[in-house]
């Protein structure tokens, strides 16, 4: 279980928190609007909530950052949110600091220098993935690694691709892409080279994006090569 600090209990930073309480962790909300306590306070019982600006070292400490693992800054400005970060690693020496991206043209500024760790910009994400299931057919993204540059993808082989019959270990796959699985009668098991490929298989693979096309056109029917 982790000490998380959530500043900014907007939509964004409540939805956040609630999540966080959910998974088992012990979670401090900082707002800077005292009207919405009673608000916070029905809709978080099991957080703690502390009103005050977390752009201010002072309320931070007050609300007990030094004991933190994890720092997220999300509320609605992006200065608002580095100075916040900024502190929770420079002052205070924070571990992990996460912080919300409000206008995708200040994504630039987000960098590990100004003690980010990880940064969200929702607007881009939001973007490239409804480009990737324009671009995709049935490929789905599950999850984005390192910052990201490789996803977790799954998609069902169709019975028209040329891996249907064959063995995982004689097919030529996209460079930068490893298929780690595949999921059969609703059983998942771990690829290894001796593994024969049936159509309707669930793949899932861990693939840079310069190869998610190329992996999706080789899942794919012939009729399917150019999407």
């Amino acid at each position: 279980m982790a000490a998380v600090m959530v500043v900014g209990a907007g939509k964004v930073g409540a939805h956040l928190a609630s999540v966080l309480v959910d998974g088992g962790h012990r979670v401090t909300v900082i707002e800077v609007d005292s009207g919405r306590t009673s608000e916070l306070e029905s809709q978080l019982a099991a957080v703690s909530i502390v009103v005050g600006s977390g752009a201010e070292a002072t309320t931070l400490e007050r609300a007990g950052i030094r004991g933190c693992d994890v720092l997220a800054a999300v509320t609605g400005a992006d200065e608002t949110n580095l100075v916040i970060c900024g502190l929770a690693r420079y002052e205070f020496d924070v571990p992990r600091t996460l912080a919300r991206i409000v206008d995708p043209a200040n994504a630039w500024m987000y960098a590990k220098d100004m003690g980010v760790d990880i940064a969200l910009n929702q607007a881009d994400l939001l973007a490239h993935l409804a480009a990737e299931e324009m671009s995709l057919g049935e490929m789905t993204i599950l999850l984005k690694l390192r910052r990201g540059s490789h996803v977790l993808v799954e998609e069902v082989v169709d019975p028209g691709s040329p891996v249907v019959g064959r063995r995982y270990g004689d097919i030529e796959w996209p460079t930068d892409c490893r298929v780690v699985a595949v999921i059969r009668n609703g059983d998942l098991a771990v690829m290894n080279p001796d593994t024969v490929l049936n159509d309707r298989d669930e793949i899932l693979a861990v693939a840079h994006n310069d190869a998610v096309g190329a992996l999706a056109q080789l899942l794919g029917s012939p009729g399917n090569q150019s999407r």
